[in-house]
């Protein structure tokens, strides 16, 4: 069986209670179960990590090569994290970007994203929504068949 790989960067592991006026309720266990609901009826298993540091988040990219796709929510490192950009720019399974918010409706300095080029998509302003969008799109990407373990 095949993986998807769900990864949350720094101050994610928070959801639910961290400024929920911005970033909803929703848990980050609430998210993975609702990610691996949508996934599972192509067979595929969640792995979902969540780390507040850059090279943490690309040793898991790195341990993580063999995955059917991945969610990836960088957080603030999408306005500078570059050596995350790097890793997924090496990252060869197709993958969406996700954030929470509409983050052009945010200050300025949330307006450029290094990593979102790379991505097979970006859902973001969905809420907690949008993970699930975001994995459906996924199955909708990878061709049956794909990735195997």
């Amino acid at each position: 069986m095949s993986h998807v790989l769900l990864l949350n960067g720094p101050n994610l592991g928070t959801l639910g209670t961290r400024q929920p006026e911005i970033y909803g309720t929703t848990t980050p266990a609430r998210i993975e179960a609702e990610v691996a609901e949508e996934i599972a009826a192509r067979g595929w298993r969640l792995v979902a990590e969540q780390r507040n540091g850059e090279g943490e988040l690309i040793d898991l990219l790195q341990q993580h090569g063999d995955a059917a796709g991945a969610l990836v929510n960088p957080g603030a490192l999408m306005i500078a994290g570059w050596g995350l950009r790097d890793a997924l720019a090496d990252f060869a399974p197709p993958w969406i970007e996700v954030h929470l918010t509409n983050v052009w409706a945010r200050e300025s300095f949330r307006h450029t994203s290094v990593t979102a080029p790379l991505a097979a998509g970006v859902v973001m302003g969905m809420g907690a929504f949008g993970y699930r969008l975001a994995a459906r799109a996924l199955t909708q990407l990878v061709p049956l068949g794909d990735k195997p373990d």
